[in-house]
Formats: C-alpha cells, structure tokens, sequence
C-alpha cells in the first residue's frame, strides 16, 4: 500500500482550494459529491467553481445545465484555450459556477496525447483565473488517464470517495500510486485531503466492515462524516438540484452538511 502523507500547502502563495474528487472506479459518488460539496461550501458565502472533467456530464446535468445547449466547455478550455469567461457559467445554485462539458471530451483523451505539455493544459488554463474563488471543484472521470492527470497536477487536494460495499478498496493502491507520481514529478504540494465513506447503509455489517477496514488502513484520514444511501439524494440530480435545495432535511443533507463543516475545518 502507498503511503498517505500530507503536504504542507502553507507558504505556496495558493489561496484557492483546487479538489479533485477522484475514484477510477464508477457509481462511488464522486459527481453526488462534487455537486453538494460545492452547494454546502457556497452556503456559506464562498465563491465556487465546479468543473465538470467526465465526459458523461452528470455534474453538469445535476447542476440544472442541459448538455446539449452547451457551445463551449472543458474540451474547448483544454484542447482550444478558449477564454476562461466563454465557457464559464453561472448556475441556479448561488455562488456556484461551472466550466460545463459534454459529449465532446469523450475525445480528448485521444486529441490531448499529441499535445505539447498535455499534463498541464487545466494548470495554466486555470492559473490566471483562481483569484475569484475560494474552492475549485473538479469532477474526475472514472479512469487515470490524461484528463485525470490533468485535474491533478491543477489541484492542492484530492478527496477519494469510497463505497462501503464489496470490493471497496480494489484499484486504490493503483490510484494511490498515480497521485504519487504527480506529487513526485508535476505537483508536489498535492495531497490527500480526505478519504470519503459514501452509500453507507446502517442496516447491514457489510458497510460497517468496510468502514473499520477503510479507517484500518487509512486512518485518520477518513473523515469522520459518512454519507449514507438515500434515495433523496440518488433523485436530485435528475432535477438539477443538490441535495440542499431538493430536500433539506434529508439525511443526504445532512450528512453533507457535515461534510462540508469537516473540509473547512481541515482546510484552516
């Protein structure tokens, strides 16, 4: 197993929190996380960005932007250094903003290979256009590949979301090992910021085995918030809502109430 260690981002002259929400593996809750984590720190009055990194475009889509309206997105910011104000949108949730995707970056894995510096065309697209925000969101595809690899070397931090079902720690050790690398190599003020436990059910021993065994192995850095399996936060996406603003008192809510609170105070 790859060594977890923090990196001190203190004394880099980085303001805004870049956080890749990263799992190779799909249906984790990687975009349920993107999406109310950034609604959860806007209520508190601070300014967001989501960018949607998947071609599937459910951040997108869960943010209440119809793909097939979208002219210019992430493809465009990578492949064609559009502007950062022509594929930035403001969204129906207050204080979020999104760089949107759709079908189209389906093809930059393949479009970026020959490209000159491919590891860091998200870096410098971004690297003039952070001093608006205060946390920067990025919803990972479920691979790592080139557009992962691009969210991380632009990132400060890295949450993984982990299901508490079987098979829950397969390719960690493999995803572990390509954030080290880049810490090595491209980014070294990268680092974990947390390990999230998501479709936790209380009902069962399964997701509490593998909740000891998550927390056995990575410690104390697995946030103690948990975020359990709600069917009001599976049907807010497909009203283009977080979970905050479809059902308040939902457990979803809550939870990522608490998720919320816990990223602050980890990143003071």
């Amino acid at each position: 197993m790859v060594k977890l260690e923090r990196i001190n981002i203190a004394g880099t002259g980085c303001m805004t929190r870049v956080i890749s929400i990263l799992n190779q593996k799909g249906g984790v809750g990687k975009t349920t996380t993107t999406i109310n984590l950034a609604a959860g720190l806007a209520k508190k009055d601070l300014k967001i960005l989501v960018i949607d990194l998947d071609p599937q475009g459910n951040a997108t889509s869960g943010l209440g932007v119809e793909k097939m309206d979208i002219v210019k997105g992430t493809y465009n910011a990578l492949l064609e250094s559009v502007p950062f104000d022509q594929v930035t949108m403001v969204t129906s949730t207050q204080n979020v903003n999104l760089i949107p995707t759709n079908s189209d970056l389906a093809a930059a894995e393949v479009s970026l290979s020959g490209v000159e510096k491919r590891e860091l065309r998200l870096k410098e697209f971004l690297v003039s256009n952070l001093g608006s925000y205060d946390y920067v969101i990025i919803d990972c595809p479920p691979s790592l590949g080139l557009l992962t690899v691009n969210a991380l070397v632009a990132s400060t931090d890295v949450i993984v979301p982990v299901q508490t079902e079987y098979y829950a720690m397969e390719g960690l050790s493999q995803l572990l090992q390509v954030v080290q690398q880049i810490q090595t190599g491209l980014n070294p003020t990268l680092q974990i910021f947390g390990v999230l436990l998501t479709m936790y059910d209380s009902r069962t021993s399964l997701s509490e085995q593998v909740r000891a065994e998550v927390v056995r192995v990575f410690g104390d850095i697995v946030f103690s918030t948990v975020i359990p399996r709600n069917v009001r936060l599976a049907e807010a996406p497909s009203h283009g809502k977080s979970i905050f603003e479809y059902d308040k008192w939902s457990k979803g809510s809550k939870a990522y109430k608490a998720l919320t609170k816990e990223v602050i105070q980890r990143g003071n």
